[in-house]
């Protein structure tokens, strides 16, 4: 579990590096067999260190380490519960919590909504770490790997650390475009039409590099 845990740290560090939360905002996890090593609550991300490995079980249980989890573990949890994720990244990022405060949805402003998906839906208003905000946000991943949080902030997950990080990036960049364009006063963003973004997903399912054979 160490390996994975100096990589969820490096992930963690990154969030703040780049921008996506101040102080000990947000939080990450990624899943090892049927357990779930988690940033621990209030603890700065460069403080950490292999000694402070913290790990629960799927019901919340802990199983290594003394900190408490992050107060975000109900969310985290979900998502493991309900979802294939083995990982997951929960930011403040700006861009993104400014467009959860102004629509139901961020409409498709670019192709890359494919790749989260589709449309990225906003989740309703809950207190942070109650049960009732991971039940709003569950309803919002449906058939979806992010989402936005109301006046709160972005969760996204993958199959690994690396891929739960890209689609929180890619979404808080697609959140800077939105604002961006629709700033313009007297102009409407166009939006990607609904078939072409089914084109795109099955483009995106063959993307990068073939393993050799």
């Amino acid at each position: 579990m160490l390996s994975a845990w100096n990589e969820l740290v490096a992930v963690a560090r990154r969030t703040a590096a780049e921008g996506l939360v101040v102080g000990t905002s947000g939080n990450v996890s990624v899943r090892v067999g049927e357990n779930v090593l988690v940033t621990p609550s209030g603890v700065p991300y460069d403080r950490l260190g292999p000694d402070d490995l913290c790990a629960v079980d799927l019901e919340g249980r802990r199983t290594a380490g003394c900190l408490e989890p992050t107060s975000e573990l109900p969310m985290h949890l979900a998502v493991y519960r309900h979802t294939g994720a083995r990982a997951v990244v929960h930011t403040h990022a700006v861009h993104a919590t400014a467009v959860s405060t102004l629509v139901t949805e961020l409409p498709a402003v670019h192709y890359m909504t494919a790749a989260l998906g589709g449309p990225v839906r906003v989740a309703p208003y809950a207190t942070y770490g109650s049960d009732e905000l991971a039940a709003h946000m569950i309803e919002a991943l449906d058939a979806r790997s992010a989402c936005l949080l109301r006046n709160h902030g972005t969760i996204a997950y993958g199959d690994d650390l690396d891929q739960a990080y890209d689609r929180t990036a890619q979404l808080e960049w697609m959140c800077r475009l939105w604002l961006t364009a629709s700033s313009v006063p007297g102009r409407t963003p166009t939006l990607i039409p609904q078939d072409e973004l089914r084109r795109v997903a099955d483009k995106l399912s063959g993307y990068g590099q073939k393993p050799p054979g």
